[in-house]
């Protein structure tokens, strides 16, 4: 069973910079494609990025395109979100999810196989 692990949230000035891991146990994460999410208070939750099984693919929301950046190391079965140039905006609780075969585009909740538990960012001054 895949379990996923969130890491590296906090609180962060605007402007500043944050990295997230997202780290599996249990299994390999070599055939998963793995998806950000982002959930804050009283919104739905949204995709924010989106990266394949072989990382040679990746997608971004356009509200972080060009300041998040995702990749994924295999020999640490890790994927990153390193964030920079944060803004209020990005505060909320950033999820990672799994899927190995996925009908739905990847920025969609809908059709992950494994949740991580989360993790707070928060960006103030």
């Amino acid at each position: 069973q895949l379990q996923l692990v969130e890491s590296g949230g906090g609180l962060a000035q605007p402007g500043g910079s944050l990295r997230l891991s997202c780290t599996a146990s249990g299994s390999t994460l070599d055939y998963y494609a793995i998806g950000w999410f982002r959930q804050a208070p009283g919104k739905e939750r949204e995709g924010v990025s989106s990266i394949s099984s072989s990382g040679g693919s990746t997608n971004y929301a356009a509200s972080v395109k060009g300041r998040f950046t995702i990749s994924r190391e295999h020999a640490e079965n890790t994927v990153y979100l390193q964030m920079s140039s944060l803004k209020p905006e990005d505060t909320a609780v950033y999820y990672c999810a799994a899927v190995k075969t996925y009908y739905y585009p990847l920025l969609h909740p809908m059709g992950y196989d494994y949740w991580g538990q989360g993790t707070q960012v928060t960006v103030s001054s």
